[in-house]
């Protein structure tokens, strides 16, 4: 019985009361359709039943978690689970605070660091420092003078003993932006700064006119403002107090009355009103910028400790690099120190480079230990995540994983698998939802699920090796794995003619690169992970959209864009501005359903309106949980968890709304059947039928229609997207930007997204794609595939053409996957 983890009566979500035995200490797969209900069985109740079984040994109150919906599961080990959620990121967090590799750095450079005496200059090695001036003064060999001597705190901008004095630690600052505060047109009597009544300017105009004889110059009201002087401006702005205009009068008495002169600067009395963060300082934010850090120049770190080398380089330059180089970097160290200090330092350097090579080796080495870890895509920190775990050397684990292959080019699937078998081979069961025919073909066992999707799907459709899925006559899965099953478009659309002509293209690693995107095609950009393609379709393309200007630096032309008439980015991102968002009230369908609602002969009788059907405000929804339906309890140490509303037990509205019945449903049933179900209830209303008949054709008829936002895949969220653009009418001459659609779909869905987005097309419109799924990149009509490899080896245009001149390319790793 120790060999199996024995799942018996599973009935979460669409599970329909499944049993299955998954063998331990093996790679596993969980396949099937997007919604057949693998997520339920690996998350909701693998791995909730593991939660609950470890507060419950705290002795915490296990009551307030909502039991695992199945009967019994036997074998279970403790878990570690890696989903493809940011969750609350510190905007601090970087690849190298999250992976601790910077903290060993740190210690690093506080050991064998080497900077200049701030006296004499003279080289003072942190070796040569005695033990007992740590946390001392130590004194310059050579000028006999005291220097602070520094340690990991003071590497670190995150601690007050290493922060930038000026920006505290965040590398900007906030400035006035004076193209927002004045016209410089008019004069101040005639409103050149904003903000100021008729009260304001003659209070502070005056101010300045006083000041201006008692410094003895004119200062006018009645001047525009770009006639002014240097010192006129100089008052106008930092006042008679500020450095900039006390460097023009170094000798006169500061006037200490308003009658005398006195007068604070209209840009120094904004920044002290902006540093108070009183009530009403959000009315000022217009006036500010976000400057990059004139002291650190961005690095965050305060002077002396920028100072530090090892080898030539700060610690800014090293968090800089990326993770391959620094990997090679820190072996070179290795190499030129000298025994004895190879002896003090190789333990911290060793652990450094075990951390690199796994980063490495997981596909991540393009990225620096400076990115931000919002910033990364969900593949990429979910890979990050599973590095640390590798180190951990954790045995009798179960690991369970979503999709971590998404992001991943081809060629970088095959490190991950060695990863993961290595995971498994240290006594742990990983346990895997995935679509990736090449990963499924290489783990040990696969649990396929289905055999379609939401109602239809929730049992298991069979188990057992790849082989014997792949000869399964029921499996979906299997007819992919045997390849008789093949998702290809040969009907290939010819274009408009027209292109978007992006030339010297230099953000990030892009290497100057010139290329034109042709319209009214489907249009993939593919390459391995870190070659560009989201730096020049998002970066570039996007950015210059969003913005009207690049800086010649980043980009030195975009044309052809009056080509289109708008440009639509469908990203991963969250639906809607909060968690009680859903796909309904994304594309506007539960407006007509409230309605309708509202529209019935008994809602009349009682008085009803459309607005007692919302649970988004007061009136029909229950306000004990504000219509949400769950009571958000804190667990202290732990995180918070949801427990359904004991007042209207999960249905979000009150008992008198839910009597209100639409061909036997309440509003809260209408809720909570997936969107299959909603179309078969609505399909009679068009006006309503018609736009959740869209979110069926996007693969999405599985959710349910009032499933929170926070609750759905970037996949998920960028497929309710996409279906509101369909639901438009018809449009052309748009363009459409994606990044990388197929994420959380099987081969079938894929399949039928194509088919959505070549719609698109036919309809006059162009789509443009970041995508690494083979089948998807065969069906374009054109690809431009970037490499060669990624970060400083990547940034260039290896192919471009209809798929077949990307197989045909010698130099295209892509093309060799086609």
């Amino acid at each position: 019985m120790n060999e199996y983890i024995v799942v018996n009566g599973a009935k979460g979500n669409n599970l329909k009361n499944i049993s299955i035995k998954i063998p331990k200490n093996k790679l596993v797969a969980i396949t099937g359709l997007s919604g057949s209900g693998k997520s339920t069985l690996a998350f909701e109740t693998l791995q909730h039943e593991c939660q609950r079984l470890y507060m419950e040994s705290l002795g915490m109150a296990v009551d307030l978690i909502p039991r695992t919906k199945v009967d019994k599961i036997e074998g279970l080990s403790p878990s570690i689970s890696i989903e493809q959620h940011h969750g609350n990121m510190n905007p601090r967090s970087t690849v190298g605070t999250f992976t601790d590799v910077l903290s060993f750095l740190r210690i690093l450079f506080s050991k064998i660091g080497e900077y200049p005496c701030s006296h004499c200059g003279e080289i003072i090695s942190q070796i040569e420092i005695n033990a007992e001036d740590i946390n001392k003064v130590h004194h310059c060999s050579n000028c006999k003078k005291a220097v602070e001597v520094l340690t990991k705190r003071d590497f670190s901008f995150n601690t007050p003993e290493g922060a930038c004095p000026v920006c505290n630690g965040l590398g900007i600052t906030n400035e006035v932006n004076l193209e927002m505060l004045i016209d410089y047109n008019k004069s101040i009597r005639d409103g050149a700064i904003l903000g100021w009544d008729e009260i304001y300017i003659n209070r502070y105009g005056n101010s300045m006119v006083n000041a201006g004889k008692h410094y003895g110059f004119e200062f006018s009201m009645d001047l525009p403002i770009r006639d002014y002087n240097d010192t006129q401006i100089a008052l106008l702005l930092h006042g008679v107090e500020g450095d900039q205009f006390k460097k023009i009068y170094p000798d006169i008495k500061t006037p200490r009355t308003v009658p005398d002169g006195k007068y604070e600067g209209v840009v120094t009395n904004l920044m002290r009103r902006y540093s108070e963060k009183k009530s009403g300082v959000g009315k000022l934010e217009k006036f500010f910028v976000s400057t990059i850090c004139s002291a650190c120049k961005g690095s965050k770190l305060k002077e002396e400790s920028r100072n530090v080398r090892v080898d030539g380089k700060n610690i800014i330059e090293i968090n800089k690099m990326e993770i391959e180089d620094c990997y090679k970097w820190m072996n070179h160290i290795l190499e030129i120190l000298s025994d004895r200090v190879k002896e003090m330092v190789s333990p911290i350097i060793l652990v450094i480079l075990e951390k690199f090579s796994r980063l490495v080796e997981i596909g991540v080495g393009y990225l620096s230990l400076d990115r931000v870890v919002s910033t990364l895509s969900a593949g990429e920190l979910q890979r990050i995540r599973l590095s640390t775990l590798l180190g951990t050397g954790l045995t009798g684990v179960l690991y369970v994983l979503d999709e971590p292959t998404t992001g991943l080019h081809a060629a970088d699937n095959k490190k991950l698998i060695l990863m993961l078998k290595r995971l498994r081979d240290m006594g742990n069961t990983v346990l895997v939802v995935e679509h990736d025919i090449d990963f499924i073909e290489a783990c040990d066992y696969v649990i396929d699920m289905g055999p379609g999707a939401g109602k239809y799907g929730g049992t298991i459709v069979t188990t057992g090796t790849p082989h014997e899925v792949a000869n399964h006559n029921k499996s979906v899965t299997g007819k992919y794995l045997n390849n008789k099953a093949t998702i290809i478009f040969h009907k290939r659309n010819e274009g408009n003619g027209k292109y978007i002509r992006i030339k010297g293209a230099r953000v990030h690693n892009l290497k100057n690169i010139d290329v034109e995107i042709p319209l009214g095609k489907l249009v993939t950009i593919s390459g391995v992970s870190g070659s560009g393609k989201s730096s020049l379709l998002l970066d570039v393309l996007y950015q210059h959209v969003q913005n009207k200007k690049l800086s010649p630096k980043e980009c030195e032309g975009i044309y052809g864009l009056d080509n289109i008439k708008e440009v639509l980015m469908i990203d991963q991102m969250p639906i809607g501005r909060s968690s009680r968002s859903n796909a309904a009230t994304y594309i506007d369908v539960f407006t007509s359903i409230r309605e309708l609602f509202a529209n019935l002969s008994i809602s009349k009788e009682m008085g009803l309106k459309a607005k007692d059907f919302s649970f988004n405000t007061p009136g029909g929804r229950c306000e004990q949980c504000e219509g949400s339906g769950v009571i958000k309890v804190s667990m202290h140490f732990m995180p918070d968890i949801e427990v359904s509303c004991h007042e209207c037990l999960g249905k979000r509205y009150k008992d008198n709304i839910l009597e209100i019945k639409y061909k036997s449903h309440n509003i809260s049933d209408i809720l909570m059947m997936s969107i299959d179900e909603a179309y078969n209830v609505f399909k009679r209303e068009r006006q309503i039928a018609d736009k959740i008949e869209i979110l069926k054709e996007v693969g999405l008829g599985y959710l349910s229609l009032g499933q929170s936002a926070s609750t759905l895949s970037g996949g998920e969220a960028q497929r309710v997207k996409l279906a509101k653009e369909l639901a438009k009418p018809s449009t052309v001459d748009s363009l459409y930007l994606l990044d990388e659609p197929t994420t959380g779909l099987h081969p079938h869905d894929v399949e039928r997204l194509i088919y959505m987005l070549k719609r698109m097309v036919a309809q006059g419109n162009s789509v443009v794609v970041i995508e690494h799924n083979v089948d998807f990149i065969r069906s374009s009509d054109w690809v431009i595939d970037m490499g060669l490899g990624g970060g400083l080896n990547g940034g260039e245009i290896i192919a471009e053409g209809p798929p077949e001149t990307i197989k045909n390319s010698i130099d295209s790793v892509t093309g060799k996957f086609l």
